[in-house]
C-alpha cells in the first residue's frame, strides 16, 4: 500500500481500505441512472433525519417505518442475494434485471416498504379492497389477516437485509428465539419450557410497536445512532479527523516508539465521535502502521497497536459506538449519567494499550519522532481550531441536558457551516442564516435557555468568519452518502435484534437463562471450593468463586454473541440476555450494562472473529491471526476493567451509594498500577528484560492490585517488590536492557 507522510491523511485512501475489509460496505454496481437515483435518495434520507432531528420527529410508528423504508430500498438495491463477484459486477439489463437489481429484489424491497409504511397508513383505520381493518388500538391482541401477512414479511425481510448487510452469525442467533417462542412446550430442559405462542401472537408482539420490529431499538436507532454515525463522518471529513492526528502527533511523537503512541492518542481521539472500529482503524492506521514498521516494531504488533487502540472507540464516551444513547434509554437516566461513568474504564483501557506500547519499544530500543517531522503545537491549532467548533456545539447542547438528536442536530448543522459555506459563496450564507434564525427562534420560545441561545449564536458567528479552507457541496453530500452506507448494516441489525427483545418479553428466557448460569456457576464453585477452600482469604470462599465464575461464564458468553455485530445491536442483545443473571449477583444496574458492553466488543479484538484486527493486518502486511493476537494481548485492560467495576463499582463513580473520595482514589489506583504491572509481563521489559519466573511473578502482583481490595493490594506489593529491587540492580549495572530492533518485514515472514 502506499506511504504517506507522517500525519497526513487521506480520507479517500482510508475508505478505499475500509471497504476492503468491512463486508457491510462491499456493494454491487448499478446502472448509471439507478446509480444517480440511489446517490440522492440516501441524501434525502440523511436530510429528512437531520430535519427531524430539529424540528420534530413525527410519531414513532410513521418515524420508524420511514427509516425501515429506507432500509429496505438501499439494501435490496445494493446487496446481493449471494455476495459473489460476478454478482458484484455490472451487467447489462434483461426482462428479469433492471439497473443490476433482479426483479425478486425488487419484489423484496416493495414488499418491505409496503409492510413498513401499513401500520402508519392504517393506524387510524383504512378500507383496502373492500375489506375494513380496524384502527390500530383495536387490532393490538387480534392482528387482522393484512397484519398478519405484511408482518411475517416484515420479519422475514428484516432479516434478510440483516444477512445480507452483516452475515449468517446475527440473522441464526434470532432465528433461535424465535424457535424457542414456537416451540417452548417442546424443550428438553424443564427449566426452559414455556406454554409457547402460535404465530398469530408472534407477529402481534413482533409488529406492532412497543416491542419487537417496531421497540425501542429500532426508534433509538432511527432517531439518535443514524444521527451520530452521520456526524463522526461529516466531521471527519470536514476536518475534524486530521485535527485530532495532528494533535496525537504534537502530544505523542517525540516520546519513546512515537508512532504507536500516536496510534493510542489518535484512536482515542477519532473514538469520541466514531461509531466504527474498522473506520477509526483504516483512517488512523493507514498513517501510524507503516510508520510503525518503519521505525521498527514487527508488523503484527504495529496492526495489533492500532486494532486495539481502534476498538477502544466503542468505550470511549461521549458517543460509545451509540451504546451511550442506548444505555440511557434502558436505564432511564440522564445521558451525561453514562458518559461520566465511562470515563475511567476507558481510560484504563488505554492506560495498558500505551503502557504496553512504551515498554516494547524500550525493549526493541525504539525512539520517536525527530523533531523536524513533528507538527508544531501553535500552527496545529492555528490551521485547525475552527473543525472543532461543530463537537463544541454537539457536546454543549448535550450535556445541557437537551435530547441528544438536539445535540446532533446542532453538530451536524454546525459542521456544514465550518466547512462548506462561505463568505466568498453568497448563495452558501442561507445555511448560516437559517441556522441563527432557528437558535434565535428556540431561544425566544424558551426551548433553548438565554445563554445557549447566545452561546451557540456566537459559536455560529466565528463558525462562518473563520478564514480557513472550506469545501463544496459536492464533498457534504458525498459526506452524507457514505454516513448513510455506514448507518445500513447498524439500522438493520437493530431492527432484527427488535425481535430478540419482543421474544424475551414475550418469554421470560433471560430470567431462565440467568438462573441456569448461576446455578451451574455454584455447582462449578462447590468443587472448587473443595481444592481450595483452605485458604484463609474471603475471596476463596465458596460464594465469592460462585460469583466469579458466573461472571466469567456471562463474560465469555458475551465474547462469543459479539462476534462481528455493530456496538449498538450488539449492546441490546447482550444486554435484554444477559443483564438477568447479573442481577441475580447483586449487581448495580449501570456495572451490568456497562459490564456486557465491555465483554461484547473485546469481540472485535478476539481471534478468530476479529475485524479490526484484520483490517490492520491488511495494511500491515502481517498475519492476520497473529496480529488478532496481540490486539487482544495489547487490549487486555479491557478485559480486566470489567471485573472492577462489578466489584468495586465506586470506580463508576456516579453511584453514590457506592462511591466515596477514599475508595474511588483507591481502586483507580490500584486498578492502573495492576494494569501497569501487567504491561510489564506483557512486554517483557520493566527497567531491564523482565524474562522467566520475575515475570510470572509480576503477572500475580499484577493481578492481585487490579483486584480491589486492601488485603490483595498489600500481597501485590509484597510480591512484586523483589522483582523491583532486582530490576533496579540490573538496570544500575549496566545490564543489556534492550534488543537489536528486527527487521519487521523478515519478522513477518
Amino acid at each position: 500500500m502506499t506511504e504517506h507522510p507522517p500525519g497526513t491523511l487521506d480520507i479517500e485512501a482510508a475508505e478505499a481500505l475500509e471497504k476492503q475489509y468491512d463486508s457491510s460496505l462491499v456493494t454491487r454496481e448499478n446502472g448509471p441512472a439507478l446509480t444517480q437515483f440511489l446517490y440522492y435518495f440516501a441524501i434525502a434520507f440523511a436530510f429528512y433525519h437531520v430535519w427531524t432531528a430539529g424540528f420534530g420527529t413525527p410519531v414513532d410508528h410513521l418515524h420508524m417505518g420511514i427509516h425501515l423504508t429506507g432500509l429496505f430500498i438501499l439494501i435490496f438495491a445494493s446487496f446481493p442475494f449471494i455476495r459473489t463477484q460476478s454478482a458484484l459486477e455490472l451487467r447489462q439489463d434483461t426482462l428479469w434485471r433492471w439497473g443490476n437489481i433482479p426483479v425478486y429484489d425488487w419484489l423484496f424491497a416493495a414488499v418491505g416498504v409496503t409492510a413498513a409504511l401499513f401500520l402508519a397508513l392504517s393506524w387510524s383505520g383504512l378500507t383496502l379492497l373492500g375489506y375494513e381493518i380496524p384502527e390500530q388500538a383495536l387490532r393490538q391482541g387480534a392482528p387482522s389477516t393484512p397484519d398478519i401477512v405484511l408482518g411475517t414479511a416484515l420479519v422475514v425481510l428484516v432479516l434478510e437485509i440483516t444477512r445480507r448487510s452483516l452475515g449468517f452469525v446475527l440473522p441464526i442467533i434470532i432465528l433461535v428465539f424465535v424457535a424457542y417462542a414456537l416451540l417452548g412446550p417442546y424443550m428438553p430442559l424443564q427449566i426452559l419450557k414455556h406454554p409457547g405462542v402460535d404465530w398469530h401472537q408472534f407477529i402481534n408482539n413482533m409488529y406492532f410497536p412497543a416491542e419487537g420490529i417496531f421497540g425501542v431499538t429500532l426508534w433509538v436507532v432511527s432517531t439518535v445512532v443514524f444521527h451520530f454515525v452521520l456526524f463522526g463522518i461529516v466531521a471527519q471529513r470536514m476536518g475534524l479527523g486530521q485535527f485530532f492526528i495532528d494533535n496525537a502527533m504534537v502530544m505523542a511523537g517525540k516520546y519513546t516508539g512515537g508512532p504507536a503512541k500516536v496510534s493510542v492518542v489518535s484512536s482515542a481521539f477519532f473514538g469520541t465521535i466514531s461509531g466504527s472500529s474498522i473506520a477509526n482503524t483504516v483512517s488512523t492506521g493507514s498513517l501510524t502502521i507503516p510508520n510503525m514498521k518503519r521505525l521498527g516494531y514487527p508488523g503484527h504488533f504495529a496492526g495489533g497497536v492500532e486494532a486495539a487502540s481502534s476498538a477502544g472507540g466503542q468505550i470511549t464516551p461521549p458517543i460509545m459506538g451509540a451504546a451511550s444513547f442506548l444505555m440511557a434509554e434502558f436505564l432511564e437516566v440522564p445521558y451525561t449519567t453514562i458518559v461520566i461513568a465511562a470515563i475511567v474504564p476507558a481510560a484504563m483501557h488505554y492506560i495498558a494499550v500505551l503502557s504496553i506500547v512504551h515498554f516494547t519499544a524500550k525493549r526493541l530500543g525504539l525512539q520517536g519522532y525527530a523533531k523536524d517531522k513533528l507538527p508544531q503545537f501553535l500552527e496545529v491549532w492555528r490551521s485547525g481550531w475552527h473543525t472543532v467548533l461543530p463537537l463544541v456545539a454537539l457536546l454543549t447542547v448535550l450535556f445541557a441536558g437537551y435530547s441528544p438528536n438536539m445535540a446532533a442536530f446542532m453538530g451536524l448543522t454546525f459542521c456544514i457551516v465550518v466547512g462548506f459555506t462561505s463568505l466568498q459563496r453568497p448563495i452558501s450564507m442561507i445555511i448560516p442564516g437559517a441556522l441563527l434564525t432557528f437558535i434565535l427562534w428556540r431561544a425566544s420560545s424558551g426551548a433553548f435557555s438565554p445563554v445557549m441561545g447566545g452561546f451557540l449564536s456566537g459559536l455560529l458567528i466565528v463558525a462562518v468568519l473563520h478564514k480557513r479552507e472550506r469545501f463544496s457541496f459536492r464533498d457534504l453530500f458525498n459526506s452524507f452518502h457514505v454516513g448513510v452506507q455506514y448507518s445500513l448494516a447498524v439500522g438493520a441489525a437493530c431492527a432484527a435484534v427488535g425481535i430478540v427483545v419482543g421474544v424475551i418479553n414475550t418469554t421470560g428466557i433471560a430470567f431462565r437463562l440467568g438462573f441456569m448460569v448461576t446455578t451451574g456457576a455454584a455447582d462449578m464453585a462447590e468443587v472448587l471450593y473443595g481444592v481450595i477452600g483452605w485458604i484463609p482469604l474471603d475471596v476463596f470462599a465458596q460464594a465469592s468463586i460462585q460469583q466469579f465464575l458466573s461472571l466469567v461464564l456471562i463474560a465469555m458468553a458475551c465474547i462469543l454473541m459479539g462476534a462481528g455485530l455493530p456496538t449498538t445491536a450488539l449492546y441490546i442483545m447482550l444486554v435484554s440476555v444477559a443483564q438477568p443473571a447479573l442481577a441475580q449477583l447483586g449487581v448495580p444496574a449501570l456495572a451490568t450494562h456497562m459490564f456486557v458492553l465491555y465483554y461484547g466488543v473485546i469481540s472485535e479484538i478476539t481471534p478468530p472473529v476479529c475485524t479490526s484486527a484484520y483490517a490492520a493486518a491488511g495494511i500491515a502486511g502481517s498475519n492476520p491471526f497473529r496480529t488478532g493476537v496481540s490486539a487482544f494481548t495489547l487490549g487486555i485492560g479491557k478485559l480486566m476493567v470489567p471485573m472492577v467495576f462489578v466489584y468495586a463499582p465506586t470506580i463508576l463513580i456516579v453511584l453514590p451509594e457506592h462511591f466515596t473520595l477514599v475508595s474511588f482514589l483507591h481502586v483507580s489506583l490500584t486498578c492502573a498500577l495492576g494494569i501497569f504491572a501487567i504491561a510489564t509481563v506483557v512486554s517483557g521489559f520493566f527497567m531491564v528484560r523482565l524474562s522467566g519466573v520475575w515475570r510470572v511473578i509480576m503477572a500475580v502482583a499484577g493481578l492481585l492490585l487490579v483486584a480491589p481490595s486492601w488485603e490483595s493490594d498489600l500481597a501485590a506489593l509484597v510480591i512484586a517488590l523483589p522483582v523491583v529491587l532486582i530490576q533496579l540492580r540490573e538496570s544500575r549495572s549496566g545490564s543489556r536492557s534492550v534488543e537489536v530492533p528486527v527487521d519487521a518485514q523478515s519478522e513477518e515472514s
